[in-house]
């Protein structure tokens, strides 16, 4: 159920400004169905929920990077980095010859999440993700 509330303002009536701050963090864990992440700076912490982190879950790994927004000293969005690297936990094997025409594979990688991977890409492989569309871009070579 939504309630709206209507209000009239007049014309030289002034709003004090959302208190809105971003700040450098890192993910520390999942606890249940919630996040932690700790300040680079005074090392407090802040807990968001799994609904609240969004698609974000998929790539937070612990001491990952990340910006959190903080509307009036609460955590209510998380950004991460453009590129993540996550190793991957599961995925069929390559059969070299295979000819099926298949140009990729479903992979999981630590996080839970499952995406497509070229057929080369092997269990315990550390791999690229591109965050913006959560598609694989390169595995990480070393």
């Amino acid at each position: 159920m939504v309630i709206r509330i209507w209000s009239t303002y007049r014309s030289g009536e002034t709003f004090e400004p959302a208190s809105l701050e971003d700040r450098k963090m890192q993910f520390l864990y999942r606890e249940d169905d919630h996040y932690v992440f700790m300040d680079n700076q005074n090392y407090e912490q802040y807990r968001m929920s799994e609904e609240t982190v969004g698609d974000a879950k998929n790539y937070l790994i612990d001491n990952l990077p990340v910006d959190l927004l903080l509307f009036s000293d609460k955590a209510i969005a998380v950004d991460v980095p453009n590129f993540v690297n996550l190793r991957v936990i599961q995925t069929d094997p390559w059969a070299k010859g295979d000819t099926s025409g298949s140009d990729s594979k479903p992979a999981t990688v630590e996080t839970g999440y499952v995406l497509r991977v070229p057929p080369f890409i092997e269990e315990g492989e550390l791999i690229v993700i591109d965050t913006r569309t959560g598609e694989y871009s390169t595995r990480v070579k070393g």
